[in-house]
């Protein structure tokens, strides 16, 4: 009688595991295809605003001795979701050759984007001139120009935090 209830058990047990195993129910032959799941298209392109403008910024939000990031806010450009970041930057102010940019995507139901570029590859202690522009994903301008602003990297081991801006200490009560 053990025995009957021992294999009962058993049985109950594997034919519960056999058919909640997600992989055991989609058991296919290897040479028969799978069928694929349509991708989810992407929207159309939202409306482009008529303007944009940088409400924030640009501003150095960190710097190290090889690296700064740049920060701005612009009202929310529309297009494409994928857009770019771009910084135009050199230790000349009269040549901005160098580039440095980082992908985005767009939130459609925010009024504005934050835009964020990592520089890397800079000096220690050297001054640093930049614009800012963002682009579609398709490498379409939203037709915004910074003007040149610059930073000046810290010397090696220290590390400048602009964003967020200092709190002021509260006095005890």
């Amino acid at each position: 009688m053990n025995r009957l209830l021992l294999k009962l058990a058993i049985t109950a047990v594997v034919g519960t595991v056999v058919s909640s195993t997600p992989t055991a129910a989609q058991a296919q032959h290897p040479q028969t295809p799978r069928a694929r799941l349509p991708l989810a298209e992407e929207p159309p392109p939202a409306e482009k605003a008529a303007r944009v403008a940088i409400s924030q910024g640009p501003a150095l939000e960190m710097a190290r001795d090889d690296l700064a990031i740049i920060r701005w806010i612009t009202n929310n450009p529309g297009g494409l979701d994928e857009h770019f970041a771009v910084i135009h930057y050199g230790t000349d102010l009269e040549d901005l050759s160098r580039t440095a940019k980082s992908h985005i995507r767009l939130n459609r139901n925010h009024p504005e984007t934050i835009f964020r570029v990592r520089v890397d590859g800079l000096k220690p202690q050297t001054t640093y001139y930049y614009k800012v522009t963002s682009t579609e994903g398709n490498g379409k301008s939203d037709g915004i120009e910074s003007a040149v602003n610059q930073f000046t990297t810290p010397a090696p081991g220290e590390q400048i935090v602009a964003y967020p801006p200092p709190q002021p200490a509260r006095s005890p009560n």
